[in-house]
């Protein structure tokens, strides 16, 4: 959550349509005047491609940050991913109630693969003398 002022807290699902409207708006903007409009004016590839960087290096951030203790630049790269991810769902028309409700979807699903991986690689073990091993 974020608050803008003494009054009023913002919950997640009203940043995320604030900052989908914005994207909306500056989407028409010129591109010389808007960051956004100018990525959407170089097409998907562009969008995919800064999602590829930014991904990479919200990976070394968290690398340094195990390291030296700082969050400092984790955080910052993870929100440009996040915004270039959320341009990405933009440009693909998929609206924020999709995106949220299909991340929590997809969260679900893939705790529910790893137990039942987990689970198989439990059933898979036999007895050995000399210890478990698998088959």
């Amino acid at each position: 959550m974020s608050t803008t002022d003494s009054n009023r807290t913002l919950s997640s699902s009203d940043i995320l349509k604030q900052l989908t409207a914005t994207l909306e708006a500056r989407k028409s903007a010129s591109p010389d005047d808007s960051y956004v409009a100018s990525l959407h004016a170089k097409g998907l590839n562009k969008i995919l491609e800064k999602v590829g960087e930014e991904s990479i290096e919200t990976l070394l951030a968290a690398r340094d940050a195990e390291v030296s203790g700082n969050n400092e630049k984790l955080i910052y790269e993870t929100a440009d991913l996040w915004f270039h991810s959320l341009l990405c769902c933009r440009i693909s028309a998929l609206m924020v109630r999709q995106y949220s409700t299909n991340w929590l979807g997809a969260s679900i699903c893939l705790v529910s693969m790893k137990r039942q991986r987990e689970k198989a690689s439990l059933q898979r073990k036999t007895y050995d003398p000399q210890g478990y091993r698998g088959v």
